[in-house]
C-alpha cells in the first residue's frame, strides 16, 4: 500500500500534489488502484483492514488522521510519502500518523532546507536513513546556482547607526527559543510584537527618515543604474506606511508603492494605502516590467513568498527574520533575468541588512555552514574578486597599450584580437569585471582601480569598433562605465577606428595618405563598404560587393590573408566599383538592370543587354514580389524564361536567377 499524505504547502515552495484536492492529485497517478481518502473516516476504511486491507495508492492530507487509533495497520508493506516533510509530522498529526501505522516506511519529501533546529532534527529522525547527513536525495541550493535556475545572493551591512543595537537584537529575538525555526510570517509577527525594544527602534522617526534617505541614495546610485527594480521590507504595515512618507521626500512619489493586507478597523494612516485587488494586480504586473512604474515596493508580509519578479534585484531588509521566514524572504531577489534587447544579465540577488541579522548569520540562519555560505555571502567578496581580476587577468590586456592609444596602439590591438576565440574570450572577461564594477561603485575601494578600469573600458571600445558590425552605442557599456568613459577615456582619442570613408573616385588615394596602420584602414573600409551597400536601395551590385568585402574580413580574421593583402583586395573592390559606375551611367542602366547585365556577360550569355532590360521590366510588373508568394512566383518564372530563350542549359540558367534572387533577399538583412 502506498499512502500518499500532503500538508499544506508553504507558500513560494514546491508541492507533491500541487493541490489541496486530494482526487484533483490522483490525475497524477496512472497505474495500479487508486483511492481518495477526504475525511477520516474513509482513511480509516481504507487502511483499517489488517488481512484483506486496501491494496494500491491513497491520497490524502495529514489533517485526516487526527485521532487516529494506535495500530490501525500493523502491515510492514506500507510505504508513506510526505509532502512538506520539514514540517507536516511536526505537530500531534504526525504522532496520530505514525502511532496508526506504526511498522510503515515513511519517505518525505521538501523543498525548503531542513535547519538545525529542534525541529530540523525532528525531520531527520523521522526521515532520516544511513547516511551521514539524514538525506536520500539532496538537490541543494548550491546545485540550483550551479545549474542556474537560481542565483547567488551577496549582502551588505547598513552603517551602524541604523543598525539594531546588538544586546537587543540577541535579547528580544535572536536567542528565543519560540524563534528557532519559525516558519510563518504570521507566527513570526506574533513574536516580534512581544519585542516591544526591538520594535520602538525600527520604528524611531529619526531613524525611518535616515534609513528612507539611505535607501534612496543606494537605489539610485547602485541599482537604478543597472536598470532593476527593489524591495523595502518594514516591520509591519505601520511602518511601511511611514517608510512610503519618508520615500517620497527623496524619490519621485511614483518610484514606489506601499503593498499590505487591509482591515475594516485600520487607523486612517493604514487606510491611506488600502488597494482594492484590481490596484493591486495592476501595481504586481507593472512592478515585474523594466519600462514601468513603481520601482520599489514597500511590503512587510504579503509579497514575501509566493511573489516572483524576475527583474527584482535588492531587497532593503528592515524585518527581524531567521530560519525558514529569512530564507524564502530573501529567495524573492535570486531568481534569474535575462534581457537581450537590453544587454541585460543578472548577476546575482542583493540584500541590505538595516536590521543586523546578518552579522549573525550562523544564528540567523540555523542550517549547515555549508548550505549557508551556498546560500548568501558577504557583498565585500565580490570586492577581492574584483580585486584579483584587475591584479591577475587585466594587466595581460593593459600590456598592449604602450603610447595612450595612439594609431599604433589601435593597430596592436586590432592584430592581437584578429582571432574570433581571442575576441570571445576577452569579451567575457571584460563583462564580468564590467559588471563587478557596476555592483561595488560608487566606493572608495575602487579608486585606486580607476586608471586601469577605464583603460580596460577603451581596449574594449576599440575591439569592439573594429570587429562588431553593429555597435549600439547607447549599449556599449553600462550606465556607470559609461559615464567614467565619457570622461576618461574620451581623451585616449580612439575615434579614428570605424571611421566611415566616401567610396568614390577618391577613397584609394584618401586611403594611402591617412595616417594610422593598414588594420585600422582595412576594419575602417569594411564598414564603409557594408554601409554604402546599406544605403543603396537594394542595389544588387553593392549587396555582392559588401559581401566580398565580408569574405575579406573573415579571411583576415582567420589568418588566412595578411593585413597588407586584405588591405589590396578592399582597395581592387572599390577600383571595380569605380569603374561599374562608368560604364553603368554610360548604358543608362540602374543598379538592377547593370547588376543582371554584368552577370550574364560573365556567364556567356547572348544579347546580355536586352535580356537585362526584360528583367527589369518584369521587376516593374510585380512591385509586390518581396511580399507576396505569388507575385515572386510569376516574377521568377518571367527571370527565367527571359534568360532561357538565350540558351539550352536550364542548370546556368537556374543557378544565375538563384543568385540574383538570393542578393536581393540580402539586401533587407544588410
Amino acid at each position: 500500500m502506498l499512502i500518499s499524505s500532503g500538508g499544506q504547502s508553504a507558500p513560494g515552495q514546491p508541492s507533491a500534489t500541487k493541490t489541496s484536492r486530494p482526487d484533483v492529485a490522483l490525475a497524477f497517478f496512472a497505474f495500479g488502484r487508486n483511492a481518495c481518502a477526504g475525511t477520516g473516516s474513509r482513511i480509516r476504511a481504507l487502511v483499517g483492514s489488517h488481512l484483506h486491507g486496501y491494496r494500491g495508492i491513497i491520497v490524502t492530507m495529514i489533517h485526516k488522521f487526527r485521532d487516529m487509533p494506535a495500530d490501525l495497520n500493523t502491515r510492514a508493506n506500507i510505504y508513506v510519502l510526505i509532502d512538506e516533510a520539514h514540517r507536516t509530522t511536526g505537530g500531534d498529526l504526525g504522532n496520530f500518523l505514525m502511532a496508526g501505522l506504526p511498522n510503515a516506511s515513511f519517505l518525505g519529501f521538501t523543498g525548503t532546507p531542513v535547519d538545525k533546529t529542534v525541529y530540523g532534527k525532528g525531520t531527520f529522525k523521522t526521515f532520516g536513513c544511513e547516511d551521514d547527513q539524514g538525506y536520500l536525495h539532496k538537490y541543494s541550493i548550491a546545485d540550483s546556482i550551479e545549474d542556474g535556475t537560481t542565483l547567488p545572493l551577496y549582502y551588505q551591512l547598513a552603517p551602524n547607526e541604523m543598525l539594531v543595537p546588538h544586546e537587543t537584537l540577541d535579547k528580544e529575538f535572536l536567542s528565543l527559543a519560540e524563534a528557532e525555526g519559525v516558519a510563518d510570517i504570521e507566527e513570526l509577527n506574533k513574536i516580534l510584537e512581544r519585542a516591544v525594544n526591538l520594535k520602538n527602534f525600527l520604528k524611531g522617526k529619526e531613524r525611518i527618515q535616515q534609513v528612507a534617505q539611505f535607501v534612496a541614495e543606494h537605489y539610485r546610485q547602485n541599482v537604478e543604474p543597472l536598470g532593476y527594480k527593489a524591495f523595502l521590507v518594514g516591520v509591519d504595515r505601520e511602518t511601511c506606511a511611514h517608510y512610503k512618507h519618508a520615500l517620497d521626500q527623496f524619490l519621485p512619489p511614483e518610484y514606489s508603492e506601499v503593498v499590505y493586507t487591509g482591515s475594516n478597523n485600520d487607523s486612517k494612516l493604514l487606510k491611506e494605502f488600502h488597494l482594492d485587488p484590481k490596484r493591486e494586480r495592476q501595481i504586481r504586473k507593472s512592478f515585474g516590467k523594466l519600462d514601468q512604474m513603481p520601482k520599489i515596493l514597500i511590503v512587510t508580509e504579503k509579497l514575501l513568498t509566493g511573489f516572483d519578479a524576475p527583474v527584482l534585484y535588492a531587497m532593503y531588509l528592515d524585518k527581524p527574520m531567521r530560519d525558514h521566514t529569512l530564507l524564502q524572504a530573501i529567495a524573492r531577489v535570486n531568481r534569474p533575468y535575462e534581457n537581450e534587447a537590453q544587454e541585460m544579465v543578472k548577476p546575482h540577488g542583493f540584500v541590505l541588512d538595516f536590521v543586523g541579522i546578518f552579522d549573525k548569520l550562523e544564528k540567523a540562519l540555523a542550517f549547515d555552514s555549508d548550505e549557508i555560505n551556498a546560500i548568501v555571502k558577504d557583498l565585500k567578496l565580490l570586492k577581492v574578486l574584483f580585486k584579483n581580476k584587475m591584479e591577475s587577468r587585466a594587466p595581460d590586456y593593459l600590456g598592449l597599450i604602450e603610447r595612450n592609444f595612439n594609431d599604433k596602439d589601435v593597430d596592436t590591438l586590432i592584430e592581437h584580437f584578429r582571432d574570433p576565440e581571442r575576441r570571445k574570450a576577452f569579451f567575457k572577461e571584460y563583462k564580468e569585471i564590467e559588471m563587478l564594477y557596476e555592483i561595488i561603485s560608487p566606493d572608495a575601494f575602487l579608486r585606486p582601480f580607476m586608471d586601469d578600469y577605464g583603460t580596460l573600458s577603451a581596449i574594449y571600445q576599440v575591439v569592439r569598433k573594429a570587429y562588431t558590425r553593429t555597435v549600439m552605442v547607447d549599449r556599449e557599456f553600462q550606465a556607470k562605465t559609461h559615464h567614467l568613459v565619457q570622461e576618461q577615456v574620451g581623451s585616449y582619442g580612439v575615434g579614428g577606428l570605424g571611421e566611415i570613408v566616401a567610396i568614390d573616385g577618391n577613397t584609394i588615394e584618401l586611403i594611402k595618405n591617412k595616417p594610422g596602420g593598414d588594420g585600422t584602414k582595412v576594419i575602417n573600409l569594411i564598414k564603409s563598404i557594408e554601409k554604402l551597400a546599406e544605403e543603396g536601395s537594394g542595389d544588387p551590385w553593392l549587396i555582392a560587393m559588401a559581401e566580398r568585402a565580408r569574405a575579406v574580413q573573415e579571411s583576415f580574421e582567420q589568418r588566412q590573408t595578411s593585413t597588407a593583402e586584405a588591405l589590396a583586395e578592399l582597395l581592387r573592390e572599390v577600383e571595380g566599383n569605380e569603374t561599374r559606375k562608368k560604364e553603368q551611367a554610360e548604358k543608362s542602366f540602374d543598379g538592377l538592370t547593370y547588376f543582371v547585365y554584368r552577370s550574364l556577360l560573365d556567364a556567356k550569355i547572348e544579347n546580355a543587354e536586352v535580356v537585362s532590360r526584360k528583367i527589369r521590366h518584369a521587376f516593374t510588373e510585380f512591385p509586390n514580389w518581396k511580399r507576396s508568394e505569388n507575385e515572386l512566383r510569376e516574377l521568377r518564372k518571367k527571370v527565367t524564361f527571359a534568360i532561357f530563350a538565350e540558351t539550352e542549359d536550364l542548370d546556368r540558367v537556374t543557378a544565375l536567377v538563384d543568385e540574383l534572387f538570393t542578393l536581393l533577399e540580402k539586401a533587407d538583412r544588410i
